[in-house]
Order: structure tokens, then sequence, then C-alpha cells
């Protein structure tokens, strides 16, 4: 069977960080055989060489190669690329993982569109990964036409021949951003390069240890020398002229500019600030005319300017007023329409927590070279935000809070001002009404069962920074009922931080089912009618289990759901009875399940139970399983507050109040917990 993919693995002591990546490899959709995973050991001390060896013998599609240490990551790729037999080569560090289906997902996609280079999606757990590049499919990508240079680390899927073609290996030795120097060739040279965008092919990690080696401080000299070999590809493959200056403006805003920003630049050592300070401007003075600055956002063209001035002081002074910035955005009323959950919400920036103010009148002149003073700076950035309002705006995601993957929503977009309290200047805020529909907000997809957060990128001025969705004030409270759709349930809710979430399949309380009344529940004859606090978007079907004793068998019967009069809030769910005769003095639990076509279906209970009397079947109270009842309010309360304390306290707190509310020390002290 010929080899359509192999998988190379650098691998140097990561101990258990290593099972999440194996693991996704032996998930693979692609069968064993159609792939092989290369795991290139460089040296390693702890105990994985002898795991990656039982591995291997355990599995034929996989093998291990054992080396001398080399010192990072570049000879054991260039090892993985000799011993590779597929049609195509994947990067994987070994402390990330796969998606399940990521490699016949990429190697479909290549062999469609012909590709020499496929850019698969990925999501960040606990680390940035490109988020314009993703936004849509792009099957003929390049440089010029799409955010390529967003994404420069080598976890892609390349053509061997192309490898093979062009010569192309990775730098070998002790060094930085030798993924750099490799993937700007192969940008360059690629005919065709297709970035996939509808499912999460990579997880990028962080792990708990912080020991990735990406996230090591550094020798700012032996970085830069390594930069330099980077835009030294560019040179060799471009002319000069705007595709050169684009390709080097990434270098310029991601790994220069954006260190001398903010709490990014405020939380280094002044020693280590100072030499970080001096490299960039050596390099800036040394390779990028005004023309690749020139784009830049305004507070980036500060920064640029400042630094290349060698104005250390004002560099640190402009970092200290944008770090007190913070977007912040504030839903209203949330609730479903049809099936979709449907909310507005308004954006803007707070100074110090204060909403930021504006020039009044955005007329400015563009300084040339470096502001005069911090003062001036300041001017410019916030007159420059005035004048081009009419281009702010907000990106809205759902993020699976399990494996940090995203993906946009719809959301219509309008700006508003007003005059700031003093008269001499405005508020700009952003405002949108977001539209979500679990059926298809993953990509085209359903929501997969889990917790999913809202995540808000403010797009205004200079800045394009994330933040979670708060309650507008009067906000109502719960943020709105669960929804049956598409088989799944589907709660939305605030958090004990107060922002918003969404509970899919997973909630066995807070589905607010406690408030149904027995008064809401009829049955005439065998027909049972009910009006339950859930929404749906149109009829479907559903089982109606009833649970008699314990020693009889529990009945399912068919039944639907239909919106109720207040669609938004309720249905009505009506089901025929499976009995000939009522049975007399047998309560009888209610249950719904939401997916009928499941082989073994979720049920949601119901605080009712039917029992049969001498006038009829009637419906009374009957108390919901442990699991499924609403957290009473003041453990709410206390919850919420536990969580702002430090573990320890919080544990003493929990210890005392644990006689008086059973279970609450469980649920306190568990810090995963909402």
């Amino acid at each position: 069977m010929p080899v359509k993919v192999s998988v190379v693995v650098p691998v140097y002591n990561p101990g258990p960080y290593i099972e999440d990546c194996v693991d996704s490899l032996l998930r693979q959709s692609l069968r064993p055989g159609e792939f092989e995973a290369i795991f290139v050991d460089d040296g390693s001390t702890d105990a994985t060489p002898a795991r990656l060896d039982a591995l291997a013998a355990e599995h034929s599609h996989i093998q291990v190669i054992h080396q001398e240490p080399s010192g990072w990551s570049g000879k054991p790729r260039n090892v993985g690329i000799a011993a590779s037999r597929g049609e195509y080569v994947m990067f994987v560090d070994n402390d990330d993982y796969l998606g399940d289906e990521a490699l016949e997902r990429m190697y479909a996609y290549a062999v469609e569109n012909e590709a020499d280079v496929v850019v698969g999606k990925m999501a960040g757990k606990g680390r940035p990964v490109p988020v314009e590049l993703f936004r849509r499919n792009h099957p003929r990508a390049t440089v010029e036409n799409s955010p390529l240079m967003d994404s420069l680390t080598p976890h892609k899927m390349f053509r061997r021949a192309f490898l093979d073609r062009i010569g192309l290996r990775f730098p070998e030795g002790r060094r930085r951003l030798e993924d750099h120097v490799f993937i700007a060739e192969a940008y360059l040279r690629a005919e065709t390069i297709s970035v996939l965008s509808d499912y999460v092919c990579y997880y990028h990690v962080k792990r708990d240890d912080a020991s990735n080696a990406g996230f090591q401080r550094f020798d700012p000299v032996g970085y830069f020398k390594n930069l330099r070999e980077a835009l030294d590809v560019v040179e060799q493959y471009t002319e000069p002229g705007p595709l050169r200056d684009r390709m080097y403006r990434r270098w310029l805003r991601n790994e220069m500019v954006e260190r001398m920003r903010s709490t990014r630049l405020l939380n280094l050592p002044d020693d280590y600030r100072r030499e970080m300070f001096g490299e960039i401007r050596d390099v800036i003075n040394e390779r990028f005319g005004p023309s690749v600055a020139a784009p830049l956002a305004p507070t980036q063209r500060v920064v640029a300017a400042l630094v290349a001035a060698d104005r250390y002081e004002d560099t640190l002074a402009f970092a200290e007023w944008e770090a007190s910035l913070a977007p912040r955005a504030a839903a209203e009323a949330v609730g479903w329409e049809k099936g979709v959950l449907r909310f507005d919400l308004t954006a803007g920036y707070t100074v110090r927590g204060e909403p930021m103010v504006f020039p009044a009148d955005g007329a400015h002149t563009v300084p040339e070279g470096a502001p005069e003073d911090v003062a001036g700076a300041l001017a410019w950035v916030l007159a420059d935000a005035t004048e081009r309002f009419g281009s702010a705006g907000v990106d809205v995601v759902v993020r699976e809070r399990s494996t940090a993957a995203q993906y946009y929503l719809p959301a219509e977009v309008t700006r508003e001002s007003e005059p700031a309290g003093d008269g001499e200047g405005v508020r700009l805020r952003v405002r949108a009404s977001v539209s979500l529909d679990p059926a298809v907000a993953a990509g085209g997809s359903p929501l997969r069962a889990g917790l999913w957060d809202l995540f808000v990128r403010v797009k205004l001025g200079g800045w394009a920074r994330e933040c979670r969705i708060d309650p507008a004030p009067g906000a109502p409270r719960p943020a709105g009922n669960a929804a049956i759709t598409d088989g799944s349930v589907v709660l939305p809710y605030w958090t004990a931080r107060d922002t918003l979430s969404l509970d899919v399949d997973k909630a066995s309380r807070n589905l607010r089912l406690d408030r149904l009344s027995p008064s809401a529940v009829t049955v005439t004859g065998e027909r049972l009618r009910a009006t339950l606090p859930l929404h749906v978007a149109d009829r479907c079907d559903v089982l109606l289990r009833l649970a008699g004793p314990a020693d009889t068998p529990r009945i399912q019967a068919p039944g639907t759901l239909s919106p109720g009069e207040d669609a938004a809030r309720t249905c009505v769910l009506e089901a025929a009875l499976p009995w000939d005769e009522a049975p007399r003095e047998v309560p009888l639990g209610l249950s719904l399940a939401a997916d009928p076509r499941a082989v073994d279906p979720r049920f949601l209970s119901l605080p009712v139970a039917l029992t049969a009397t001498a006038d009829g079947v009637r419906a009374r109270h009957a108390a919901l399983p442990r699991a499924a009842r609403q957290r009473p309010g003041a453990v709410r309360g206390l919850h919420r507050l536990a969580r702002r304390l430090p573990l320890p306290v919080r544990r003493a707190v929990v210890k005392t109040m644990d006689t008086l509310v059973p279970g609450l020390r469980a649920r306190l002290t568990d810090r995963k917990s909402d």
C-alpha cells in the first residue's frame, strides 16, 4: 500500500507530554499503512526512548530513529525527511497533537488542489495561533493574497517531491527561527499553497511546566542573527518592492514591535529589555526602509519609530500607557429565535477601567519619523482612531474550552459615538448583532458536546484585543432557556465570572427544568400534553420515558415537541401514553430524550410524576435527581464568592460550611467548575 503521508516528530525529553501526540496518531482516520509516523529521538535522557521503542514494536506503521543530541529541532526533522516514504511529509512537535481526521483531510485537500504545501487550521491551548488566516478555506493562497506570513511554524504538510526538487531542508544546530527560514523559502517557491480552515488539524499546546522550546528566554544577539537569515531568504527570492516589504513587515511587527509593547515589554527585567531594545533597533535601521513600517497601525508605527530613533525611555512610557488599556464587550438580552441564539453587544476600550475618550475631530498630521514626545504620539494615535472609526469592528468567536478550537460567528456591525462627560472628546463604541446557530456554528458543522466560551476581538484604532463577553447592566439572569436543536441540548449561561458560555449536551443541572409546575402537565385519556421551559425551532420527534418502580421495565413512547406560545422560551410536549389501562397508585417518572435517533438516548429529567386516580391520571411534583437540581441561590452565591479566594483560604471556609450545606465543599474546591 502506498504511503500517503509521513509524519515526522522530533523528540527530546517530552516526558508525559508526548502521550497526547501518540494518541492522536493512533486515532487518525487515515488507515495505518496509508501513513507512517517517524519519531526521531534527539538524545532524550528520560523514559521516552523506551516508550517509543515499545510503541514501534506494537505498530508496524511507526518507526523510531535514535541519534546523538543535536541541540535543536532542525536535524531531527531532516533525518525524518530522509527516512520518509510518504508522498507528503507532515511535521508535528512532540508536545502537540493532531485532530483525528487531520491527515486524511489535509492529504485529500492537497491532492484535490495539487498543492505543494497545505496549511491546516490550528488551535492554541495556552498559546497564540493565527486567526485571520483561517477565516475560510483558501485553495490557492500566496503571501500576496492571504496572511500566510502569520504562520511560520513548520506544522504543515509538504509534498516530498517539492522538498527534494528545490533541496529544501531545515538549518541544523542549536539556533532559533530555523522554521522561519524553512517556511519563508517554501512559501516563495511553492507552486500551490492551500489553506484548510473548516477543520482543526493541529493543536499547539503550552506545557504546564512552560518548557516548550518556543517559551524559553533567548539570547537576543543570537536570536536576531538567526532572524536576519530569514530576511536573507526573502531578499534572495524577491525583488525590492511591495512583496518584499509585505514579508519583512511580518518580522517587524511580530518579532520586534510587539516585543516592545505593553506588558510584554514591561514584564522583562530592565537589563534584558535594554539588550533586546538594542538588537531590535539595529535590525530596523539595517534592513527596513520607511515603506516597511508605513502600513502598520499607528500604535505599531509609533513603537517602530521610537525604537529606530533609540528612544528607550519614551518606548517604555508608551508601553506603560498601552498597558492601561483593556477591551470590554457587554451583551444585552440573550435569547433564542427559531433555533438560533441571538444577542446584541456593545464593545469598546477602557483606560484604567474608564471608557476611553477620543478627540471629537480626527484631523491630524502623520509625523515624519518618531513623534516629538509621548504626548504627541498619543495625540496622533487617538486622532487617527477617530478618523478611521468607520472601519472599526469586532470579531465574535465561539471557542471550545477543552481544545481551544474556535469558529467565527455571523455579526452585523454598527458604530456609534457620544460626547464624553467633559464635552471635549467622544466615546467610540462598536455594536454588533450576533447570531449563533449550534447546528452549523463549528465551521458548518454542529457544536460538539462540551463547554464553549464566547470571545470578542475588538478592532478599534490601532488595537485588536480579545476579551470575554460580560452582561450589560440590567441584562436578564439567567442568560436564557436551554434549546433542543439538531438533537442536542444547548444552554447559554453566565459563568461564575459573569462571562457568556454555552453548555452543549453536558448540563445535568441549571437547565431550569425544575421550574416546571405539575399544573403545566395534563393527561386526557391516553394523550399527554406539557408546556416545558425549553426552546425548539420547529416541530421535532422525541422520546418519552416512563420510569416505574425499580423492578419494572422502563417504557419509552414517541412524542413531539413544538414551539410554545412564547416560542423563545417554551415548547409543547405531546405524546400518546403507552398503556391500555392506566395503572393505579404507581408513580411514573417523566423524562425527555433529546435525540430519539440515538442508540442510547440522553434523557432530561422533569420534576413531575404521573399517578393514576379515580378521576384519571394526574401530574404531581417529584424531586429531580440530585445531579439535575438547580443549585440553590445561596449556594450559588457562596460558590461565586469562594472562587475569588486563594485556594488555602477557600478550603478553610468550605470546611466550616460543609456541615451546613452537604456537598458544598466538593463543589467549591473544584477549580475547574464554573
